[in-house]
């Protein structure tokens, strides 16, 4: 009798504390992230895969054969325009410098003999008729060819000069100097395939980028009011590297990828762009004065569109259908549907329905998405008033 009494008491024991149970899990307390609805600047930007690009680059060749005989720069020094690189024996052109100097000083005395007897020549025919006008006529013709071996002689000599003045290499340009391509000591040609050095301008560089056909006339309007900001950021789209201006779009489309270049100039002062270097420009096309953001993570679709969970004040949450304007950078701009200081769901909405209890906590600032960019389809994608 006694197992029988304690039996019922245990099964009514463990009825109650079921309908406990399923009393509690009736309503939950869902522990959610949320983040405040805020009112702020929303720049739109554009984002291209790009290849950093010198102003100019320079390969210096030797314009004269002979043996470098001195090196006057450091590899990866900062030059100056004109300043002296490298020396190539000059000696074998100064020895046909003088030889010219020689062939001319004998050329002008002969030239000044022959101006003196057509002097006398012409003055004898026109005085007595001593000498006949064939006579003189043949003076004259060898006075001027004289003339001309003078003349010809002042070339070779300005040619010798100027192949001394070859043989003394510098920069064309301001920049910087690459690796050492030939050792002093060694023959260089003027036929040589490869450069004896590269000098590369850093300062300012630019960036030679690409984005959709689509996209360009909204630049091309925007570029007419005034120069465009833009961002190169590293290869992985993290690390924002520098910032510079876009200066013009390309006059024509790549047909076989649909996208039109545009080169972007940089200060690059610190020298953190180097050419040949990928970066991901982003180019901000506008910016959305006092919209209404909200990070991106708390906007829901469904088959009724896009929603989001807002928290009341009684810590539960709220099903809002809204209007998403564009997203940009990981948060989104909304049109309607959510005001300032109202706080939406970022994670967790899984477990969430309408009415749902929630235990809030706030969550970090959004992570920025590698290449995020207005689609074709916000308004982004044409110049708005």
């Amino acid at each position: 009798m006694a197992l029988a009494v304690v039996s019922i008491f245990s099964a009514g024991c463990s009825s109650n504390s079921r309908t406990e149970n399923v009393r509690a899990a009736g309503s939950p307390v869902v522990p959610v992230a949320v983040a405040p609805a805020q009112l702020k600047d929303l720049p739109i930007y554009l984002v291209g895969l790009g290849t950093i690009t010198p102003l100019n680059s320079v390969s210096l060749r030797s314009r004269v054969d002979g043996q470098l005989i001195r090196v006057d720069f450091r590899e990866g020094q900062l030059v100056h325009k004109g300043q002296l690189l490298a020396v190539i024996d000059p000696r074998p052109f100064e020895v046909q410098l003088s030889q010219a100097q020689a062939a001319l000083y004998r050329d002008q005395a002969q030239l000044r003999d022959a101006k003196l007897n057509y002097e006398r020549f012409r003055g004898l025919l026109q005085d007595s008729g001593a000498v006949s006008q064939q006579q003189v006529d043949t003076q004259k013709a060898l006075a001027d060819q004289l003339e001309g071996t003078v003349r010809n002689d002042q070339a070779t000599i300005d040619n010798a000069k100027l192949q001394i003045a070859y043989c003394h290499i510098s920069s064309p340009i301001d920049g910087r100097v690459g690796l050492r391509q030939v050792d002093p000591g060694n023959m260089v040609h003027a036929a040589d395939a490869n450069p004896m050095l590269i000098i590369t301008q850093l300062q300012p560089i630019t960036a030679i980028f690409t984005l959709p056909q689509d996209q360009l006339p909204s630049v091309a309007h925007r570029l007419r009011t005034g120069p465009l900001p833009v961002e190169a950021f590293s290869k992985d789209d993290q690390t924002k590297i520098a910032v510079g201006r876009l200066q013009t779009i390309d006059n024509q489309i790549d047909p076989a990828t649909g996208t039109g270049k545009l080169k972007a100039q940089f200060s690059n002062e610190e020298s953190t762009l180097w050419p040949n270097q990928f970066v991901n420009i982003h180019l901000q096309l506008e910016v959305r004065k006092n919209s209404i953001l909200i990070p991106a993570a708390a906007v829901q679709r469904g088959p009724q569109g896009t929603f989001v969970f807002v928290v009341k004040s009684d810590k539960t949450v709220e099903v809002r259908p809204v209007t998403v304007a564009i997203t940009q950078s990981g948060a989104s701009a909304i049109t309607s549907g959510v005001s300032p200081n109202e706080t939406v769901v970022t994670d967790g909405q899984d477990k969430l329905q309408a009415g749902s209890k929630v235990e809030p906590r706030v969550a970090g600032p959004p992570n920025r998405q590698p290449g995020t960019g207005a689609s074709p389809s916000q308004s982004a994608g044409s110049p708005s008033s």
